[in-house]
């Protein structure tokens, strides 16, 4: 299968290594992966896991936690809640440079870290845990006789997997203020709960207090015979193939289709629950989020709804130009379009009809690059009045509003 290396900028600015297998052929939905503890992305369970899914047509992009592996950062100075950041992250990177995860699958402490970023990645339908803990300090039970040491002096070097590990009261003090499982009731995306009853790492009530908190959908599955690590390669091999199957409900994997698509395309609008006004826009295999800003209430998680329409408007000022451009064969290399939405006073237009209240008002600037003459650059200029976008703003608008059946 295809497989790709590259880096993205984790929250505290050190720069991730990442892996992303793909499928042979098209990507039919992507997954982020987080794994184990001192684990990383390469670990036998992880690799298998992934590979095994992109024989699905599920690409899967796994990354080193800080400090770990191969990405940059102090493992001493990570927190549970830092690698959360950093899923949440990586997610974004999967959205701006591909398409956001529709399944998130975590492994250990990889588990419990997905269940509480889950709701800060919107497009994920899917979840997936895998020998999770059901809290977080649970880790702490593999040192637990150093936490007191390491409570009195700040930090202190534990033995973890047969290799040193630098931990800090910080780390500490994070995981004991997670409260997961309220995170697991409000988790709204369906849930797969796999775990071995024989365990012997993080034991099985684990996985049955995090299937309790959840609400439905949700389903549980048994490693009957694996161990924490799914060291067997026929058990990462069986929880790929459960994980496929199972995502086919709630995430479409359906191949893509290559047809062009025939008339205008639908644009949805839907609340994700992930924060005051967060929302996340579908058209067509396009998804991105929306958003206030942080000064009137919002997460600024997206661009808002008048950041959109100016989006609108300067995408089709520009493909406007620029088919106008190459249809006259003039010699413009590029074009930017910069755009700002106010609000005047109706007395301050002097070529407005209305003459009371405010004014919607929209700045537009208008770059050209190229050896254009003076004629040319004024027609081009004309021409972005012509824009569709335009014409619908600037036109009597008929707007249909109707229940939903």
């Amino acid at each position: 299968m295809p497989h790709e290396r590259f880096e993205f900028t984790g929250e505290g600015g050190h720069q991730l290594a990442a892996a992303l297998d793909t499928p042979d052929g098209p990507v039919k939905a992507f997954a982020l992966f987080a794994h184990c503890f001192t684990c990383g992305k390469d670990v036998l369970a992880a690799k298998r896991i992934a590979v095994a899914l992109a024989g699905k047509g599920i690409a899967t992009l796994r990354f080193d936690f800080t400090g770990l592996g191969s990405s940059e950062g102090d493992f001493a100075n990570s927190t549970f809640s830092s690698n959360v950041a950093d899923l949440v992250r990586a997610a974004d990177h999967l959205r701006e440079t591909r398409k956001a995860p529709a399944i998130l699958i975590g492994h250990s402490l990889g588990g419990a870290a997905i269940l509480a970023a889950a709701g800060r990645i919107p497009e994920a339908k899917a979840v997936v845990t895998i020998a999770a803990p059901s809290d977080p300090a649970h880790v702490t039970h593999f040192f637990k006789d150093r936490v007191e040491d390491i409570r009195t002096q700040g930090e202190g070097v534990v033995s973890l997997a047969g290799r040193p590990f630098r931990i800090k009261r910080e780390f500490l003090d994070d995981v004991a203020e997670q409260n997961l499982m309220a995170q697991v009731k409000a988790l709204h995306k369906a849930l797969l709960v796999m775990h071995s009853p024989t365990d012997d790492t993080v034991g099985i009530d684990n996985a049955t207090n995090i299937f309790v908190a959840a609400r439905h959908p949700k389903s549980f599955v048994s490693l009957n015979g694996a161990d924490h690590l799914l060291s067997g390669k026929q058990d990462a091999a069986y929880v790929a193939d459960v994980i496929g199957a199972w995502a086919e409900r709630y995430v479409d994997l359906a191949a893509p289709s290559t047809e062009a698509a025939s008339g205008p395309r639908n644009v949805v609008v839907q609340e994700t629950r992930a924060g005051k006004f967060q929302q996340i826009v579908t058209t067509g295999p396009h998804r991105m989020l929306a958003d206030e800003p942080v000064a009137v209430g919002g997460d600024d998680t997206g661009p808002g709804p008048y950041d959109f329409l100016l989006t609108g408007l300067g995408a089709c000022t520009s493909m406007t130009m620029r088919m106008y451009a190459d249809r006259k064969q003039l010699p413009v290399d590029r074009i930017t379009v910069t755009l700002q939405h106010s609000k005047i006073h109706a007395k301050d237009c002097a070529e407005c009809e209305t003459r009371d209240g405010m004014l919607d008002q929209i700045d537009r600037v208008i770059r050209i690059e190229g050896a254009l003459d003076a004629d040319q650059r004024q027609r081009l200029m004309e021409i972005a009045d012509k824009c569709p976008v335009h014409r619908t703003l600037t036109s009597e608008v008929r707007i249909v509003t109707k229940a939903a059946e």
